[in-house]
């Protein structure tokens, strides 16, 4: 029986897509050692959450893009970028459509069920942002709409807010910045190295920087179980802050040491 060509092609379409499912379920994470005879290691990033990864012109640029060249460097190796969503990057590891991400994600319980952190590469926290000196605290927010990141602890945690009257969530953390510059939210949370760029570079905008409402380790991510590759880029980590080289890129970014510091 011959199908009209509208059927035909929604047919193909489907046997693609499957195909493209099935494609992603039996590839398989690339070991260290594979991923050394190769020379080169598959990173992602966001390039949205300046001054951590961000586009500077065509190149990106930020913190964690200049520390995962140093790591990587120091393991032997070169770096070949992919930029996508926040949303999809954990997603995309997860089919092994790339070796690692490094995009500010913090340590969760959650997220560790689905992939393995390596070492974190700095401490941070999520901060309160408004443009009123009567919100600083987190109870504060009680009968206020804030505004947040999707797929971040940032949401994750407004939500554990007691009395919060909205929580806006928005697919790039400077769509939500954007919401309390225009006057759509009453805080924005993010985070503090993230807050302290904005109020410097746009002192006009009235933000005001509260408390923390978090204090978070962030960390770089590879598919779950593929500890050779964590290992080494622990290894190589902890060379970098040993050397001096992971002092000068964080002097550089942010005037001070943001490595994780024991208690």
């Amino acid at each position: 029986m011959r199908l009209p060509r509208n059927l035909l092609a929604r047919f193909f379409a489907n046997v693609l897509a499957l195909a493209a499912v099935a494609g992603a379920a039996t590839a398989e994470a690339r070991p260290y050692d594979e991923i050394k005879k190769s020379g080169t290691l598959i990173v992602a990033s966001e390039g949205q959450f300046a001054p951590f990864n961000f586009f500077q012109g065509s190149k990106l640029s930020g913190f964690e893009i200049d520390v995962a060249e140093a790591v990587v460097a120091k393991m032997g190796l070169k770096i070949e970028w992919k930029a996508i969503g926040f949303d999809a990057l954990l997603a995309g590891l997860k089919q092994d459509r790339w070796d690692m991400v490094i995009a500010s994600h913090g340590i969760t319980e959650e997220r560790s069920k689905a992939v393995t952190f390596t070492n974190p590469h700095y401490c941070s926290g999520g901060v309160i942002v408004s443009k009123s000196d009567a919100i600083k605290t987190a109870a504060d927010l009680s009968g206020k709409v804030v505004s947040v990141q999707t797929g971040t602890t940032y949401l994750e945690n407004v939500k554990k807010v007691a009395g919060v009257k909205e929580v806006k969530n928005f697919p790039q953390d400077t769509d939500a910045r954007a919401a309390l510059t225009t006057g759509r939210v009453d805080a924005w949370v993010t985070d503090r190295f993230v807050a302290k760029a904005a109020l410097d570079s746009a002192p006009a905008a009235g933000l005001k920087q509260g408390d923390f409402l978090f204090i978070e380790r962030i960390a770089a991510a590879v598919s779950k179980g593929n500890t050779s590759l964590s290992g080494e880029f622990n290894k190589s980590l902890a060379a970098i802050m040993a050397d001096g080289s992971y002092a000068k890129i964080s002097d550089k970014w942010f005037k001070e040491d943001v490595r994780c510091k024991s208690r």
